[in-house]
């Protein structure tokens, strides 16, 4: 607790120059942003190689599962800024991160190809497009999980046009309209 207290701390004192969440989500920030990353915790399977959290933004969920024990978290932010607040959270909570300041639409295409054993993403993109930047990381019984609002079923419609993929869906602790989705075997549709 005192590691995500130094961290809330670094979020408030960044967000005056850095726009890292939502202004108005300040009031709530121990719920709507770090209760609602922690959720994912036991969904983390263990000992499945790396997770990549795409999307990082202001470290969420990957740097709360980070700090909470998850082992071998990369964190991938294409903002340079944004990068250099994870790595300033990171130094001042001693989280064993990775940070990657890159685009997820690269980060797949190189060393790390195949190679995530579970993939996180939090308010990045709609579903199908996040699948495209998870299939090229994830390793074959690799999972992505990712949290959802109350448009889920439509992401879920729209995804299934261009990927086949098994969901298992998990009720929010947040939100009441939210859901999580543990996504396992994507690809694409063939055409």
């Amino acid at each position: 607790m005192e590691r995500l207290q130094v961290y809330a701390d670094l979020l408030v004192q960044w967000q005056a120059s850095l726009n890292l969440v939502g202004p108005k989500t300040l009031e709530d920030l121990w719920r709507r942003h770090m209760l609602d990353s922690a959720q994912l915790f036991p969904l983390v399977p263990r000992g499945v190689g790396p997770v990549f959290d795409i999307g990082s933004g202001a470290g969420f969920p990957g740097l709360v599962l980070a700090i909470m024990g998850v082992r071998n978290v990369h964190l991938v932010e294409s903002d340079q800024r944004k990068a250099e607040f994870l790595r300033a959270v990171a130094r001042a909570t001693d989280a064993r991160v990775q940070i990657h300041a890159t685009r997820a639409e690269t980060i797949g295409r190189g060393p790390f190809h195949q190679q995530a054993g579970a993939i996180t993403a939090r308010a990045v993109a709609p579903l199908s497009r996040l699948l495209g930047y998870a299939a090229p990381l994830l390793k074959g019984r690799g999972v992505a999980l990712f949290p959802k609002g109350a448009r889920v079923e439509d992401e879920l419609t729209e995804a299934r046009k261009a990927w086949k993929m098994q969901v298992i869906r998990f009720p929010s602790r947040t939100d009441p309209s939210g859901t999580i989705l543990k996504i396992m075997g994507i690809r694409r549709v063939k055409r």
